[in-house]
């Protein structure tokens, strides 16, 4: 007998293919259990589904239909997450400068209206608003490097399905060549996943004296009667366990901060910083030439540098002359040509105008004000200015003052008049294109700042760091 169970909405078509090949009846049962998506922290969520940069280029064109698999699974993927939680949103709103998102909110839109399953009970007040974005509109926050220890992780060493692989580092014995990061079970990861380099550090030296203390309170020497050598056999698994836990942590951060030291992480991080952030065209240039010629920087540095420089002065700048300085600085011809692909995918032409601001005064006064608070914060921020446009469309979404004009309502907005829009219970964002733990580190402290107002819920095509955002950009 066969009992099937689907992790997505099974069509009527497929259930008659099934019916007609069971002549014996050995089908019991089919079930749909929603979850075809990987659950990665409380608020983050991905569909593990890649090579969807190119989809977004190719919505609304013909070769649209060469990414149709892609656009179904994505599509799937944001209904199953919706069904899998329950909701039926009160509002859809989605990124006007893309194809892509207009039509996954249309679509998601079309089966929530058509399908019964969908009609949960109204979660009252605000309701759910779906908002569906895209990665083009921030081409900067995956070409930036990461300083909290999940991100670390992913960026340096590589985090997939919750394993980092450290075989061929210096100095890893056999049982940590592939380790397991999971907040489900590593209490120390779930406590330190957003923390920075510097609070990391401190919270594994600290895990390493707790645990040499807890070792030295079971000294085999001391363990004069029966009794106590039980109870040191019943304690012995856990110590044990204990054991590989500090060990994988130890060697992880030993082998992140050999990264950020061969790497020259810190400096170059610090400009990467200022490229995404500040607006001055003669200091960055100056700079760039310097860390373009730089034996001390590392090439894929140099590439995601010149890419930042690009995207921040596509206009006023003097990109043929960066990529003159690239091409001597040893990188290749192919990852030079991505400083065009780069604009074409994610420049002033394709995006939004939430990136660098339009020039308004309130965009320069919010600028300023960044400015003024991360000088008055102090050095331990230099690694931590950026901002990605995600946040700040949030904020603009609990003030009620998203603009209809960049990201519109499916169907019928708010009443007009009202001056400012409903502010939602929840907002589940799903970003077509792929998301970062940067946005999904601060989506967190968002959360954890607005205890039982607005929860917010993150979810991707996938999940990217630079080599996985840059791959994608090939297919280009």
């Amino acid at each position: 007998e066969y009992h099937i169970f689907f992790s997505g909405i099974v069509s009527g078509g497929l259930l008659r293919l099934i019916a007609e090949n069971d002549p014996s009846e050995l089908v019991r049962q089919v079930q749909e259990f929603y979850g075809d998506f990987l659950p990665i922290n409380e608020d983050l969520v991905a569909l593990n589904c890649r090579n969807t940069v190119a989809m977004s280029c190719a919505a609304g064109t013909a070769w649209a239909r060469d990414h149709a698999h892609l656009y179904e699974r994505n599509r799937r993927g944001i209904e199953g997450l919706l069904l899998s939680l329950r909701r039926q949103p009160s509002t859809i709103r989605y990124q006007k400068s893309s194809p892509l998102a207009a039509q996954l909110a249309k679509d998601v839109s079309d089966s929530i209206r058509a399908d019964q399953i969908f009609h949960f009970r109204s979660m009252g007040g605000g309701g759910t608003l779906l908002l569906v974005v895209d990665r083009l509109d921030d081409a900067v926050t995956p070409l930036l490097s990461q300083w909290t220890y999940q991100a670390m992780v992913h960026e340096l060493l590589g985090l997939n399905n919750n394993r980092v692989i450290l075989r061929g580092a210096p100095n890893i014995t056999k049982d940590l060549e592939e380790v397991v990061l999971s907040a489900e079970q590593d209490s120390f990861f779930r406590k330190n996943r957003d923390a920075n380099f510097g609070e990391l550090g401190e919270a594994i030296q600290q895990l390493l004296s707790d645990y040499q203390k807890q070792t030295q309170s079971h000294d085999v020497s001391k363990l004069n009667s029966i009794e106590d050598m039980q109870r040191f056999m019943d304690k012995f698994p856990e110590l044990r366990s204990q054991s590989h836990n500090v060990s994988k942590h130890v060697a992880i951060m030993g082998e992140l901060a050999r990264l950020v030291g061969v790497c020259n992480l810190m400096d170059v991080s610090q400009f990467e910083q200022e490229l995404a952030c500040a607006d001055d065209h003669t200091a960055h240039m100056r700079e760039l030439m310097d860390k373009l010629s730089s034996p001390a920087v590392k090439i894929p540095d140099k590439h995601r540098l010149g890419l930042l420089y690009a995207l921040r002065y596509e206009d006023s700048g003097n990109v043929n002359l960066v990529k003159t300085a690239m091409a001597r600085g040893g990188v290749t011809e192919d990852m030079i040509g991505l400083v065009d692909t780069i604009l074409r995918y994610g420049g002033r032409r394709a995006r939004g105008p939430g990136l660098y601001g339009v020039g308004t005064k309130k965009d320069l006064m919010t600028q300023m004000t960044k400015s003024i608070l991360t000088s008055v914060q102090g050095v331990s921020n230099v690694y931590a200015q950026h901002v990605p446009v995600l946040m700040d469309t949030l904020q603009a979404i609990v003030r009620g003052k998203l603009s209809a004009e960049s990201h519109p309502y499916l169907g019928r907005g708010p009443a007009s008049g009202t001056g400012s829009d409903p502010v939602p219970d929840e907002i589940i964002v799903f970003m077509a294109g792929g998301v970062t733990y940067e946005e999904a580190t601060k989506v967190a402290e968002f959360n954890k700042t607005n205890p039982g107002k607005v929860r917010v819920i993150l979810g991707g095509s996938t999940i990217h760091n630079s080599t996985s955002f840059l791959e994608e950009l090939k297919i280009l």
